[in-house]
């Protein structure tokens, strides 16, 4: 007798599950010739803070981790290569009755599967505001803020969340979403979420790397099985996008506790191999892993000087 193979038994692939992306960063750093295993934010509890009132009366705002565009400061487009230059050091606003041009220059989201054109992806606030003018939440904040992506655990727990927290609550903020894009942003968001938890402040965070939010523990968590970039929404997918928001902010009013996370249904693909792609060193020569070293170094010193400028 013979075992039932996996078509007959509708099994999926192996390798069709969430990207372990600390795993995946690790290895690339290792096989580019970093030797010393980054540390990412750990914790086994969270801080929880319900909502004080309803959704309906609730004043939001969102937070990101996406950079204003500036034209002075090199390719910043769809597609475009990691750009130090374009990232930002230190917390910053922006008023939510305006348009903005946010991107997502900066390092590892996901550029083989994604391109960046549409910043409904990555910055929910044309969603927000539909949502204020039906009445689904109480109104938007007049600020929402950018959380600068760190590696450093303590500048962001130290000085970035905290600063965040105080303008959140200069702004009467009840809740707030936060939307990561690449691995590291992940980390910071999270980080950010648990301060403003324990600071008094209802969070959400929109991700796609399960296992770095989940590894920092945070108090709610919507997780989007799509491509690092496209944490609000596939892109030009305008019903996407708002079923990701109204998802999030069920998980925000009806989590029993911390550290809960709901996986939305949306599939990106029927076809799991972009799963397989994402920093693969397998499928890398020796050529173009000592390219990209070359390429990371060139971006590290760029962004090191400017970080240096603005301190």
């Amino acid at each position: 007798m013979t075992a039932p193979s996996d078509q007959e038994l509708g099994f999926a692939p192996d390798d069709d599950a969430p990207i372990g992306y600390m795993k995946r960063t690790r290895d690339y750093y290792a096989a580019i010739g970093y030797t010393t295993p980054y540390r990412w934010a750990h914790y086994t509890g969270a801080p929880f803070q319900p909502l004080r009132k309803p959704l309906a009366e609730s004043r939001v705002t969102i937070i990101t981790t996406a950079a204003p565009f500036d034209p002075a400061k090199g390719d910043q487009g769809p597609g475009a290569k990691y750009n130090g230059g374009a990232k930002f050091y230190q917390v910053y606003d922006g008023d939510t009755s305006k348009q903005h041009d946010l991107r997502i220059s900066h390092i590892a989201y996901d550029r083989v599967h994604t391109s960046a054109e549409d910043s409904g992806t990555w910055f929910p606030l044309p969603q927000l505001r539909r949502l204020a003018q039906e009445g689904r939440i109480g109104e938007i904040a007049p600020r929402f803020f950018g959380a600068p992506t760190n590696r450093s655990h303590r500048v962001t727990i130290e000085t970035d969340a905290p600063d965040i927290l105080a303008r959140c609550r200069a702004d009467g903020i009840d809740a707030a979403v936060l939307v990561p894009n690449c691995p590291v942003c992940h980390q910071t968001v999270s980080l950010v979420a648990r301060h403003l938890e324990a600071g008094g402040i209802s969070t959400v965070v929109m991700g796609c790397a399960k296992d770095i939010v989940e590894h920092a523990a945070v108090p709610r968590f919507l997780f989007s099985d799509f491509p690092l970039g496209n944490s609000a929404g596939k892109p030009h997918d305008v019903a996407s996008q708002a079923f990701t928001l109204e998802l999030a902010l069920r998980v925000l009013e009806s989590a029993p506790g911390p550290q809960t996370t709901v996986q939305s249904p949306l599939r990106w693909s029927a076809d799991p191999s972009w799963k397989r792609d994402y920093s693969n060193v397998d499928a890398l020569s020796a050529e173009e892993l000592a390219r990209l070293r070359r390429e990371f170094d060139a971006q590290k010193e760029i962004a090191k000087g400017i970080r240096e400028s603005t301190a």
